[in-house]
């Protein structure tokens, strides 16, 4: 059976790491629970040139665009107060899911466990089912209240995966440095990839 991934696109810099994510999702047969914050909108808009609207169903109208080789019935879009999205039960959890790329304010949330959003909520009920959590916190420098929150989150079960490039497969391009992120983000929740060569592969 295909994984069902939630992907919350919050308001940090590096949309091009999450629109890429979903776009891989997709492309992997992965049943896609989208979420995004206001914040999220404008940085897609400041860094992609790309209008995320703010009805969802206007949002997968213009991601379906944006993606037309993808099977559009494995995208769902949800809004930030639809608690009746399943995401927002644990009797309904989905597999994974990834903040990408997670503000630090909503890292901060979800490490109180707040619950005061759909994307808060949906983490929230990730963790507490046991299920794979994975955030890519967008930040430079980090302040000591930051890596509190962190810590306080890889205690609880998350995955901490900054979105830090390496450069031995030598990239040419800065949609391959986007690649090696995302590769690595896949390789967490379990979803097949060719985005990138592994270490220790004949070249």
């Amino acid at each position: 059976m295909s994984k069902t991934v939630c992907l919350a696109l919050t308001g940090a810099s590096g949309m091009p790491y999450g629109l890429r994510l979903l776009e891989c999702l997709l492309g992997a047969g992965c049943r896609v629970q989208l979420l995004y914050s206001q914040a999220a909108q404008i940085v897609a808009r400041q860094e992609m040139d790309f209008e995320l609207p703010s009805r969802p169903a206007d949002a997968r109208a213009a991601l379906i665009s944006r993606y037309p080789t993808v099977d559009r019935e494995n995208l769902q879009v949800f809004g930030r107060e639809e608690w009746f999205a399943p995401v927002a039960s644990g009797s309904n959890p989905p597999d994974a899911m990834i903040i990408c790329p997670c503000s630090m304010g909503t890292l901060a949330a979800i490490a109180q466990g707040l619950s005061d959003n759909l994307i808060e909520r949906a983490a929230d009920v990730v963790l507490k089912e046991g299920r794979k959590l994975v955030l890519v916190p967008r930040e430079t420098p980090f302040s000591a209240i930051h890596l509190e929150n962190m810590l306080r989150l890889a205690r609880a079960g998350a995955v901490i995966l900054p979105p830090s490039p390496g450069f031995y497969q030598h990239p040419q391009s800065v949609q391959d440095i986007v690649d090696f992120v995302v590769a690595r983000v896949l390789d967490q929740v379990g979803v097949s990839h060719s985005l990138m060569q592994r270490w220790g592969e004949a070249r």
